[in-house]
């Protein structure tokens, strides 16, 4: 009887480097892809995406045809992230970078390449700043991705006036913005969130041709008004009668605080103080200290 054969391995660096010199090489390409919104042309070889990733067997599969079928059109995925994508198809490796990597998680998750979205996502992790943050969180909130929003959520608590600055949290969707406002951990006062909360209504008003109330409507519900002084809420009531923002029973409720002088006739917890909430002199009848 024939004993079985033994295994045994090439060097790996060569056969990187020659599979690498194929990618978006027109030379003995046999599918063309027109990517992003400036439909960049690039080359690929359908057996080796097809054997590599179920979402191009399906995409590129027997209703092609032979030989050079028409140009396939992705036009979502930037090319920047698709050249991603299909290097580490190839080589199974690939170079992240800082401004493009939210963009290769994504194309990650949507063409199924588990292993490429855990490598995405340990890179996220490490070059997190505050001008990344916020994108990063959107993109957890929306694909489910749990480990990153925690991440996400502990670096904005650590840094939130930054956060609160930049453009990406202009462009959190509301369920985004809501993780963020439901924290007690936040290091920024009150009446700080509630000109951040008004600057991203005012953007989303604009961008979808809607009342500020009403996107607003869904997050400003976890804005604590109780926790600002009487001044304050008289200026915030003066304000919202131009430009309304805040339902009128929530500014009510926060009055009801003051009057009574007790922080437990507010539904919900808007009295509960944040970790980076300034003290004001009513809250000490609020009974409810920060934990």
């Amino acid at each position: 009887m024939e004993t079985p054969g033994l295994l045994v391995h090439g060097e790996a660096a060569p056969f990187s480097t020659a599979l690498r010199s194929l990618l978006n090489n027109p030379q003995y390409s046999d599918v063309c892809f027109v990517v992003g919104q400036e439909r960049q042309e690039v080359f690929a070889h359908r057996c080796l995406l097809a054997c590599r990733c179920n979402f191009f067997q399906r995409l590129l599969g027997p209703k092609l045809g032979s030989g050079m079928p028409s140009p396939v059109v992705l036009s979502t995925v930037p090319a920047e992230a698709f050249l991603a994508v299909l290097e580490f198809l190839y080589t199974n490796s690939v170079r992240l970078h800082r401004h493009s990597v939210l963009e290769v998680l994504t194309a990650a998750i949507e063409y199924g390449l588990e292993e490429l979205r855990e490598l995405c996502l340990e890179f996220v992790v490490k070059v997190l700043d505050v001008e990344l943050v916020c994108e990063a969180l959107q993109v957890a909130v929306t694909f489910g991705l749990g480990r990153l929003q925690e991440r996400c959520l502990a670096f904005i608590e650590a840094h939130s006036q930054e956060a609160l600055r930049t453009r990406g949290f202009l462009e959190l969707s509301a369920p985004a913005l809501l993780s963020l406002l439901r924290s007690d951990k936040l290091r920024v006062d009150e009446a700080e969130l509630v000109l951040a909360a008004r600057s991203w209504a005012r953007v989303g008003a604009a961008v979808l041709e809607r009342p500020v109330a009403e996107v607003a409507a869904p997050v400003v519900r976890e804005l604590r008004l109780a926790l600002l002084a009487p001044a304050e809420l008289s200026a915030l009531e003066e304000q919202n009668q131009r430009e309304p923002l805040i339902p009128v029973e929530q500014i009510v409720e926060a009055w009801k605080c003051h009057a009574l002088r007790r922080g437990d006739v507010a539904r919900g917890a808007p009295c509960r103080r944040r970790r980076g909430t300034l003290p004001r002199e009513h809250h000490c009848f609020l009974d409810l200290p920060f934990k």
